[in-house]
């Protein structure tokens, strides 16, 4: 078999040399680059498009562009793609694609994996690549048996006439001389064989009998290892360092200073980390350097007492409604720092030789990745190839690409091929973190039990700036330094002065009824660096908007869920979801000693509410079951959706039971499991998921069934103890020095 990287170009001109195998020239909708396509073409491939490749066996392989990081996304989109083009899902070979704009993400315009849209953004495109494909397919079996379009049919990989079957690749040859279609029929959804159809997913074996590949796993011939000692205190840059020590211990190759620190290479990754340690190393000192946590949050009180924010929405009269309110509430809710905590460290191989480089590694951002090292490595982008691997958990992490920057700074710096790791304390101490958020809400409610007035204010860190700060070397690799960092400096003077950073107040004030809206942001940044975590600003304010909902409910004297009914007549999918959810929470019987809590929210176009079975004893809060009831539109398979669910709670409990940082003279003192902890199996609750049945497009499912979750405990531990947490990680009898709420 003969394997080569091959471009739709050269296919058009050269099918014989491939022993009869044919490129149709169309792509992905939106997206047509002549360049050549990073694809493996074996003898007699066929490659209608830059997603697919059947074989004269009929064999058909699937290039995936999305990244997959444990969410299902490899397991949907094939779904996709197979519904269209008849054939099962289960029986694609899926390969991950390279970097090529054909591959970009349409929701993103880059080549990237995030923000929960994988499914929506190509719940057509795809598709139409399907369907496109088996038209085609469907001309040249006409041709080739003189039979009439309309008395074919297709089934799983084959062509159905009358009772004979044939499968897809005896048509290959005759469809390279056909012009392929750009707009064939979808299927209408009463059609569908696999969307909405629950299956095994496409990667279990693989990551069963351990023949899945992820960055970890890579291992090559001539490669060295590579551990970098950074500084405790983020933002400190080296003063000097003694490796005197360390370039005498056994396998070590090198020591050199790279942007981040000091670099240590060896033959095996513990020498590297042993000499690391032994490494003596002096840092500046920065302003974090003399901060601790309860500064920190000091801080935060200060500049929310200041009530010196930015502007985000002001609609109605807030103001006038506080004071016609029949009652006012007020209350102020803590976030910490939060680290995501992928059970796959950051790792990455870089080789640079002869003018070109390769890069292993699992990414968000593979087109990232690429720049990033044409830029450090000297090279034009397409002289970089990336090797996507699968992702051990990602929650946004592996959306920040900094530990490819240092693989190849070090294998540009000594000649060799670099695998560098991070360890569980490197990501935990060195990583990139959930802002802290210091959030205060004041509501008016009717005499009637209708929200009149919501003022709500964030004090915290900016995502977006760091985001921007990360995104554009690596996006832009031509760009210098000095215009990259106008750039950054520009976006950081904007979301710190004058312009609200959308994704960190996301979630606090859309869902429900108030016709007079206020929403500020104060910005107050430490320096620890911050960047997207699982649902984003999601994650802290629905902690904060939902638990005011509740508080609300109970001002009014009415029934969480009725009290929320109410007030989302403007909303109702999202009053559809809650409906479906209190239904099922009054059809709950809850043990003795057990107490339940509601919670709802939108988050990446989908409905989620959660009802959490709650207790405690000697202050101990023990979740034992949640309800999940989710409207993510067409659900392409149950089960994944399921999972998504399940795993997003679940990582929401460790936030919302454990999950929290401390800082201590500027560094963070968790480093591992053992003093960061998350949810154990013991800890666990049976999660029962509700999928409404929907005929809309299919909307997110990683990210929405975190933000819930938290809230809904909190309201629960409320109604077994009269106590209302406003802080997390929850703790029953925690201070109430930033809890106070009023009632007027």
């Amino acid at each position: 078999m003969k394997i080569e990287n091959v471009s739709r170009r050269r296919f058009l001109k050269a099918t014989a040399v491939l022993g009869g195998g044919v490129v149709i020239g169309f792509s992905l909708t939106g997206c047509s680059t002549p360049g050549p396509l990073p694809i493996a073409v074996a003898e007699g491939g066929f490659v209608p498009n830059a997603f697919l490749q059947i074989l004269p066996d009929n064999t058909i392989k699937f290039y995936t562009a999305r990244d997959e990081m444990g969410q299902g996304v490899t397991t949907g989109l094939s779904t996709l793609i197979g519904e269209e083009l008849d054939y099962d899902p289960l029986r694609m070979e899926i390969l991950l694609a390279g970097v090529h704009e054909d591959y970009n993400n349409p929701g993103m315009g880059v080549q990237a994996t995030g923000g929960s849209n994988a499914i929506n953004a190509h719940y057509e495109p795809l598709r139409q690549v399907g369907a496109n494909t088996r038209a085609l397919l469907l001309s040249a079996a006409a041709l080739d048996l003189g039979v009439a379009r309309d008395a074919m049919s297709t089934e799983d990989g084959h062509i159905i006439v009358a009772d004979k079957r044939y499968p897809y690749g005896q048509f290959v040859q005759t469809a390279a001389g056909l012009v392929a279609p750009t707009e064939a029929p979808l299927k209408p959804q009463s059609a569908f064989r696999y969307i909405g159809r629950e299956s095994t997913r496409v990667d279990a074996l693989a990551k069963s009998n351990g023949s899945a590949v992820f960055g970890i796993d890579v291992d090559l011939p001539d490669m060295h290892y590579a551990v970098v000692k950074r500084s405790p205190v983020a933002g400190a840059k080296l003063v000097s360092f003694d490796a005197s020590k360390t370039l005498v211990m056994p396998g070590v190759t090198d020591v050199i200073e790279i942007g981040s620190g000091v670099a240590v290479v060896a033959e095996q990754y513990w020498q590297a980390k042993t000499a690391a340690e032994a490494l003596t190393v002096e840092w500046e000192t920065v302003a974090l350097s003399k901060l601790n946590s309860a500064a920190i949050r000091a801080d935060y009180q200060t500049a929310l007492a200041a009530d010196d924010a930015v502007s985000a929405t002001d609609d109605g009269d807030v103001e006038g409604a506080l004071t016609a309110a029949n009652q006012v509430l007020e209350a102020v809710y803590w976030t910490p720092y939060l680290s995501h905590a992928p059970m796959e460290p950051m790792n990455a191989v870089v080789r640079v030789q002869n003018g070109e480089a390769d890069v292993w590694s699992g990414t968000q951002g593979p087109s990232g990745a690429q720049g990033l090292v044409a830029r450090f490595a000297g090279l034009a982008p397409e002289r970089v190839r990336v090797h996507q691997t699968y992702l051990g958990g990602s929650f946004g992490r592996r959306g920040t690409l900094t530990h490819i920057i240092e693989a190849t700074q070090v294998a540009v710096a000594t000649d060799k091929t670099i695998k560098l790791l991070w360890s569980r304390e490197d990501d935990l101490k060195n990583g990139l973190y959930r802002p802290a958020s210091l959030m205060r809400v004041r509501a008016g409610l009717s005499e009637s039990g209708k929200i009149t007035a919501w003022d709500a204010t964030r004090v915290g860190g900016n995502i977006s700036p760091e985001t921007i700060k990360n995104l554009m070397p690596a996006l832009f690799p031509g760009l210098g330094d000095g215009l990259i960092g106008w750039t950054v400096g520009l976006a950081e003077g904007a979301f710190n002065g004058w312009v609200a950073d959308p994704s960190s107040l996301e979630g606090l004030y859309e869902d429900y009824d108030h016709p007079n809206t206020r929403v500020t942001h104060t910005t107050i940044d430490h320096g620890l660096p911050l960047t997207f975590w699982r649902s984003v600003g999601h994650s802290y304010t629905a902690f904060a908007k939902e638990s005011m909902i509740d508080e609300l409910a109970i001002a009014a004297g009415e029934d969480a869920v009725a009290f929320r009914i109410k007030n989302t007549e403007n909303n109702p999918r999202l009053q559809h979801v809650i409906r479906v959810a209190g239904k099922a929470m009054d059809a709950m019987t809850p043990a003795p000693g057990r107490y339940l809590g509601f919670a709802a929210h939108h988050s990446f176009l989908t409905d989620v509410a959660q009802v959490a079975e709650v207790s405690v004893d000697a202050g101990k809060i023990r979740v034992h079951r949640v309800l999940c009831v989710v409207n993510c539109g067409i659900a392409v398979n149950p089960d994944i959706v399921r999972a998504q669910m399940e795993g997003a709670i679940m990582f929401g409990l460790t936030a919302a039971l454990h999950g929290h940082h401390e800082i201590k003279n500027g560094a963070v003192v968790e480093s591992n499991f053992h003093d960061y902890p998350i949810l154990r199996m013991s800890e666990a609750p049976s999660v029962e998921v509700v999928i409404v049945d929907s005929t809309d497009k299919p909307t997110g499912v990683g990210e929405p069934g975190l933000p819930p979750i938290a809230p809904a405990v909190a309201n629960a531990v409320y109604r077994a103890t009269g106590q209302r947490l406003r802080s997390l990680p929850l703790a029953v009898n925690q201070s109430a020095s930033i809890d106070a709420v009023q009632i007027g």
